[in-house]
């Protein structure tokens, strides 16, 4: 270990360094117009040459910009481009709230919240049904996306490299109803392209199924899907009637205040 770091109630170099060049990049993100370096410098109780350094290299990833006519600095477009992509994992979960304890109240059972993200379909919300079983699944849990009802509404409606990956990929074998053979789940994914909900009775916990619905954003590109989730006995396959008309109607309300329009 380097003997600076071996000091004691020294913090290593490349944390202060970190902290100061976020605490750069916050400080201009709260500015409604571009500061010269001295202010910043000032402002941060800092060097001009440590916090020019810093602006250069948050420059370099396109976090921070500088105006060439005046030299003054401000928050780079990219910074709008990850604040963004963040936005709208959490807007859905936000946006669908009300809806999914609607849905929760109407029908008696769990209901869940689901997205892709890094490539893996993630819980991003549970509501426990009214029943007496409760469901481990927790925001966080990661489903498969060839066993599961909201994984099928990913690889249908979501971008075509998530479904050509999955087929070419290893499918784990859940129980004795999980779909294993990629001719077979890409005929699964193409039904549920055409009808608009995925259900997926036994194939991942047996006696367990789910009915699952996309969720689209203004731009008519899903942002999420939802589900209800119960025992066989309470959500039969087929699918009941009344349980799939209350849930796609959750599903395009949630849509709706998303900004999606059915006729655009």
């Amino acid at each position: 270990m380097p003997e600076d770091l071996k000091l004691a109630g020294k913090e290593p170099a490349g944390t202060s360094t970190l902290d100061l060049a976020l605490r750069a990049l916050e400080f201009l993100a709260h500015e409604s117009q571009p500061l010269s370096l001295a202010h910043i410098a000032e402002a941060l109780s800092a060097s001009k040459a440590t916090i020019y350094r810093h602006l250069v290299t948050l420059q370099r990833h396109g976090l921070v910009s500088q105006d060439p006519d005046t030299g003054r600095y401000e928050v780079g477009v990219k910074l709008l481009v990850l604040g963004e992509a963040v936005r709208a994992r959490f807007d859905v979960v936000a946006a669908a709230r009300e809806e999914l304890m609607r849905l929760r109240d109407s029908i008696g059972q769990a209901v869940t919240i689901c997205r892709v993200v890094e490539g893996e379909l993630v819980v991003l919300d549970l509501i426990q049904g009214r029943t007496v079983v409760e469901f481990g699944t927790r925001p966080g849990t990661r489903f498969d996306l060839h066993a599961s009802a909201h994984g099928k509404v990913w690889l249908a409606f979501g971008p075509s490299a998530l479904l050509q990956r999955t087929l070419a990929g290893p499918l784990p074998h859940w129980t004795p109803s999980t779909i294993t053979d990629a001719g077979r789940l890409a005929a699964e994914v193409e039904l549920v392209r055409r009808q608009g909900w995925a259900a997926a009775a036994d194939e991942m916990i047996t006696a367990v199924n789910a009915l699952a619905a996309p969720v689209f954003d203004h731009r008519k590109h899903i942002a999420g899907s939802i589900a209800i989730v119960g025992a066989t006995q309470f959500i039969p396959s087929p699918p009941d009637a009344v349980q799939l008309e209350k849930l796609l109607a959750a599903a395009q309300a949630i849509s709706r205040g998303l900004g999606w329009r059915a006729n655009r």
